[in-house]
């Protein structure tokens, strides 16, 4: 392409760095597969796919597929476009974009529904990202527009002239706040539109695709976005990738109201164990923290390790080696198996004592949303105590086979303390004692 900023291979960044690659495009532009999820929207269905043929992305490197979920009747399709169907067994969007990506063939995937018409440069723009970065999940800027009475084969910018409905706030604030989702954090997962976002086929096939149990209006693709970004993804939000959707925003349009908000909350409390969506005292399937203790520590050590680490953090679980017998019977402590899908686990190779937790609430709460995937943990003597490991710099190690995706970092906490083997147990447990009495 005779450009500078050309890469050549897939690039590392750092965190959710995304615009270190501000202005480069990718040297071979991959194929494209875009998903148009359908139901029984025949007039949008037309306007969608005439949009999609006037994309300024080479039209051979685009591939079209129409994931009907059950409409009644026939469904009309250009030659060209594929279309894939699954029976009407009521609200299956999760498995309808789940069915299209399984017919579609391109290295990325992006994703659109039937009543959501893209600008001329959206597929381009959308995915620039995920073509150079195979970690990036892209969302587009949704706008609205009434199209009642405008020709499904109007330009899209022509028909959406004069006709335009207000933006979601919530939405515009947040991108504007995160500086387009460039400081996005465990919880901007909220952010991203189902009807309007992009990935590399292989972050979709790695992480899963889609939940199919969600069978009933919004979340599926929150959900989603939340195992991506566990799984080391980035979240971008691209402004100039627009496309309109036919009426207004969920919260304007009819049967939007607290009772289908409320099932969308309680549907991902389950799924999202992170502060400000996971239940607060409730335990959830899934911990935020997992403290993962290896070896046989000493009856007396174990126990004051297991009390301490969960009257710290309440909602963690502790995983013992096999064969490890713990002293009390609670079944937040696991014994051997397959570790829970934590966000944050701390490898600990010999037991600790938590006397004061407040030097590394800080460090959980917002490890692997910066740019620190790695906290190693000293104790007020510089003794190790552990670190504390992001999953999502875990599973980008492992994708990448080196851990330059999130930065190592050193802190002090000096209200945790190596225990002795042999730590006084009453002291513990009345409360009386110091460190002098288990350390």
């Amino acid at each position: 392409m005779g450009r500078a900023d050309v890469v050549t291979r897939h690039p590392w960044v750092v965190g959710n760095r995304w615009d270190a690659l501000d202005g480069v495009d990718p040297e071979v532009l991959p194929r494209v597969s875009v998903i148009v999820a359908h139901y029984d929207q025949p007039a949008a269905l037309a306007r969608i796919l005439h949009a999609l043929s006037v994309q300024d992305y080479p039209s051979e490197l685009i591939e079209i597929v129409v994931a009907d979920d059950g409409s009644p009747g026939k469904v009309s399709v250009p030659a060209g476009v594929v279309l894939v169907r699954q029976e009407d067994r009521g609200f299956r969007l999760a498995a309808a974009r789940n069915l299209g990506v399984a017919a579609s063939s391109g290295d990325v995937l992006c994703f659109l529904d039937a009543d959501t018409a893209p600008e001329p440069g959206y597929v381009r723009a959308l995915t620039r990202l995920p073509a150079l970065l195979p970690e990036a999940l892209t969302v587009g800027r949704r706008r609205h527009a009434d199209f009642a009475g405008v020709a499904s084969d109007a330009p899209v910018v022509d028909a959406a002239a004069g006709h335009e409905l207000p933006e979601p706030a919530w939405l515009a604030d947040e991108y504007a706040r995160s500086r387009n989702l460039r400081d996005a954090d465990d919880r901007s997962y909220r952010f991203v539109i189902g009807a309007v976002m992009a990935c590399s086929r292989r972050m979709f096939d790695e992480t899963g695709g889609f939940d199919e149990s969600f069978t009933t209006y919004g979340g599926e693709d929150w959900e989603w976005a939340h195992r991506l970004w566990q799984a080391g993804a980035l979240l971008a939000h691209v402004p100039d990738a627009v496309a309109w959707h036919d009426g207004p925003e969920w919260a304007d349009r009819d049967g939007s109201g607290l009772e289908r908000a409320n099932a969308q909350t309680l549907r991902l409390v389950s799924s999202i164990p992170v502060a400000g969506s996971a239940p607060r005292g409730l335990w959830g399937d899934a911990p935020d923290l997992l403290v993962r203790l290896r070896g046989a520590p000493a009856p007396a050590a174990l126990f004051i390790a297991l009390d301490s680490l969960l009257a710290a953090f309440p909602q963690a679980r502790v995983m013992l080696d096999a064969g490890t017998a713990p002293p009390v019977d609670d079944p937040r402590i696991i014994i051997g198996g397959v570790e829970p899908d934590a966000r944050v686990v701390w490898e600990l190779g010999h037991p600790i004592v938590v006397l004061d937790p407040r030097g590394i609430v800080g460090c959980i709460a917002g490890l692997g949303a910066g740019d620190v995937g790695t906290v190693e943990l000293l104790g007020a003597d510089g003794s190790p105590l552990g670190a504390l490991r992001a999953r999502r710099a875990l599973k980008r190690a492992e994708r990448w086979g080196t851990t330059a995706g999130f930065e190592t970092e050193r802190v002090r906490a000096p209200g945790i303390h190596r225990l002795r083997p042999d730590p006084r147990v009453e002291a513990w447990v009345g409360g009386w004692g110091g460190p002098d009495e288990f350390c």
